[in-house]
């Protein structure tokens, strides 16, 4: 996989091992289309662990839209904040079965999930559409998430950069650093158990910081970038200590308090 993408910096292990990014890290978990009410138990086994031993993280639960209000009742005054899956662009009109920022941060939302691929794919959201969606979510006083990733089949063309890039510049152009996160998730790795190399990451990571960098100087510096894809209890740690990886989106993972508590204690 590695030899496909150019590389940013030719950074040694050894080195990446030792360059960690002073702001602190964002650990989020997006539960998707999965939990029902008796799912928030899980949520109660973190607050209650994290009471006993707080995280050197900052932490987050994107559940269905269902839950947010009960799982927002749940973690009032812990470490733990509450989020959404996916808004509207506009504040509240005629579009059935959708939901607003507005009414995200109305039900107790800090944060909301924008432009996962999943989104894009099935979807059909452009990049263009994910920043109005982000730009609706800053309005509404909520931090969004945006997501960016290649596909497997834009990968093996060696136009992983490119789209990430892309895709970047287009979804971040509404809303200005450092009031949004960046989750790069490679498409191909979502669910699947595969995962980039560590030096692939630190390539790609290092790439979408110097584009914030060049998009916004100083604010750019200042943007968490988030990994994900596969992130699972066995291979959190050696992601989160590469260079400009300030957290993790974790999917599946975080649907059971064990494996997301492993996860975080690994940050």
């Amino acid at each position: 996989m590695s030899a496909r993408l150019p590389h940013v910096g030719q950074l040694a292990i050894s080195h990446i091992l030792n360059m960690r990014d002073t702001m602190r890290p964002l650990i989020a978990g997006n539960w998707k289309m999965n939990g029902l009410g008796d799912s928030l138990h899980e949520i109660e086994r973190l607050v209650a662990e994290l009471l006993e031993q707080p995280a050197a993280a900052d932490i987050l639960i994107c559940p269905p839209f269902t839950l947010i209000d009960r799982a927002e009742a749940l973690v009032r005054g812990s470490a733990i904040q509450i989020g959404g899956q996916d808004c509207h662009v506009d504040a509240s009109g005629a579009h059935t079965g959708d939901i607003s920022a507005a009414m995200l941060a109305d039900s107790g939302a800090k944060a909301v999930i924008v432009g996962h691929s999943e989104r894009r794919a099935n979807h059909g959201e452009t990049s263009a559409r994910v920043a109005g969606k982000a730009k609706a979510a800053h309005v509404s006083g909520l931090m969004p998430i945006i997501c960016i990733g290649e596909t497997e089949a834009e990968r093996n063309a060696g136009h992983v950069l490119e789209i990430v890039l892309s895709q970047l510049r287009d979804s971040i152009a509404l809303v200005p650093a450092p009031n949004y996160v960046i989750a790069y998730e490679p498409v191909w790795a979502i669910g699947t158990g595969k995962t980039p190399t560590l030096q692939d990451i630190a390539d790609i990571h290092s790439a979408i910081r110097g584009a914030l960098i060049d998009h916004e100087a100083e604010p750019g510096k200042q943007v968490r970038i988030l990994y994900g894809g596969s992130v699972k209890p066995d291979n959190a740690a050696a992601i989160l200590c590469l260079p400009h990886v300030n957290g993790a989106l974790v999917g599946g993972a975080s649907l059971k308090a064990t494996d997301f508590m492993k996860i975080i204690r690994a940050a």
